[in-house]
């Protein structure tokens, strides 16, 4: 039985090395690429499509479907609807980045509109999108977060009550929260903010260890402790974000179960 979250990263791990889990991605133009590379070094398949002629097809056959609306586009969100649908069908879970939320009207409202219409496993975003899903009148400084995971602490928990998902809010300490429970993730480096698309990849990671793993708060945790340990492997050997990207996929390739039991910093919140 395992018994300690480092485990419990280590069991994640090895499933997607295992299995190879294909996640299908709709996510926007600036970080298809750098999420595929993302869920290649980890042991996943990634696939991005967003044709709404196939999505429903893909998103059945794929182990997980992540939704990123970071380039919002209408036919996009129907596209992620439709891919959404399918993929509650057939019982995968389901990842949102809802990317901007609060920034504008459309971001705020089509984010919503998707966790009206489709059942997800978990949403990820930073404090202020995480926010505006709750507070929709709030606003935020672009893709930016410009709270704390503590001051999103109760919105956390009321967007997870409310539509049955887990919620991680990214930060420098991390918040993840399925309704009353919730834990800390210690894990990561700073210079992971200043390379884009580490957020993003972020969500297509956690897509990867939730179609491996039933329990979506140990798959969410597992998640975010792997990557933010990465991250602190690549920024130890890197001199600023040129260096730290590709050093960062090296790590996530390359970490091993020795590093995940010596590093991995999780707590439990009351």
């Amino acid at each position: 039985m395992i018994s300690s979250w480092p485990e419990i990263a280590i069991e994640c791990l090895r499933a997607v090395r295992r299995e190879h889990p294909l996640v299908h991605n709709i996510t926007n133009l600036v970080v298809m690429n750098s999420s595929a590379n993302i869920l290649l070094a980890l042991g996943a398949s990634p696939v991005m499509a967003h044709a709404q002629a196939e999505v429903e097809e893909m998103a059945a056959a794929a182990g997980a479907l992540v939704l990123n609306i970071g380039t919002l586009d209408r036919s996009w969100i129907a596209a992620m609807i439709l891919a959404g649908e399918a993929a509650n069908r057939a019982g995968r879970p389901v990842v949102l980045d809802p990317v901007g939320a609060g920034a504008t009207k459309l971001r705020t409202a089509e984010a919503l509109n998707i966790l009206r219409r489709v059942r997800v496993t978990l949403i990820r975003g930073n404090p202020s999108e995480i926010n505006a899903l709750v507070d929709p009148a709030g606003k935020t400084r672009g893709v930016e977060s410009s709270r704390g995971p503590d001051g999103v602490r109760e919105a956390a928990r009321a967007l997870s009550e409310k539509t049955g998902s887990v919620v991680g809010v990214s930060g420098e300490r991390d918040l993840i929260v399925r309704g009353e429970k919730s834990i800390r993730v210690a894990n990561g480096s700073p210079l992971m903010t200043r390379v884009t698309g580490t957020g993003c990849g972020l969500s297509a990671a956690a897509g990867a260890f939730l179609a491996v793993r039933k329990d979506p708060l140990e798959a969410a945790g597992a998640a975010f402790a792997c990557y933010g340990l990465a991250g602190e492997k690549a920024a130890a050997s890197s001199v600023g974000p040129g260096s730290f990207e590709p050093a960062f996929l090296d790590a996530l390739y390359l970490l091993s179960e020795d590093e995940i039991r010596a590093g991995v910093r999780i707590e439990s919140e009351p």
